[in-house]
């Protein structure tokens, strides 16, 4: 009996999961650097997918953003929208050197070499770095 309510219980959490995620949109293709800071946050911004004011701003002026709606990325749910652009009012300038001319990704849930295997199988040749124990953070950048 047990194990009966154990199993029924594990299925119905995995099918709450997985209905979560399959509702999510993603943002695969916007993943495959060849856009810009401002092409991939604004259209998120204008569907309400992520909050108008970053939540965190870094001194390499990279803005991050929280998720309004689920967002995925290769499979994996997205934590945090990153975006800059260069002389962009839609990007809060940090107190240091800027990255470079545009950066955009996400950090994903997820660890590293789970997110590098689904970026690289995609063909995309955006950077992928541990931010955090299970959490990854895929970017693209102009540098």
């Amino acid at each position: 009996m047990k194990k009966t309510t154990r199993t029924a219980l594990f299925g119905a959490l995995l099918a709450v999961a997985t209905a979560g995620t399959a509702a999510a949109k993603s943002l695969d293709d916007a993943l495959d650097c060849h856009s810009n800071g401002h092409k991939f946050v604004a259209p998120l911004l204008a569907a309400g997918d992520i909050q108008r004011e970053p939540m965190h701003v870094e001194s390499n002026s990279v803005n991050a953003f929280r998720t309004a709606r689920p967002l995925t990325a290769y499979g994996f749910g997205v934590y945090v929208v990153l975006g800059y652009q260069a002389n962009d009012s839609l990007f809060r300038p940090g107190d240091g050197t800027p990255i470079g001319d545009w950066a955009y990704g996400v950090v994903v849930r997820g660890t590293k070499s789970a997110v590098e295997e689904a970026v690289r199988k995609a063909g995309s040749d955006a950077t992928v770095k541990q931010a955090f124990p299970f959490l990854t953070a895929i970017v693209c950048s102009s540098d």
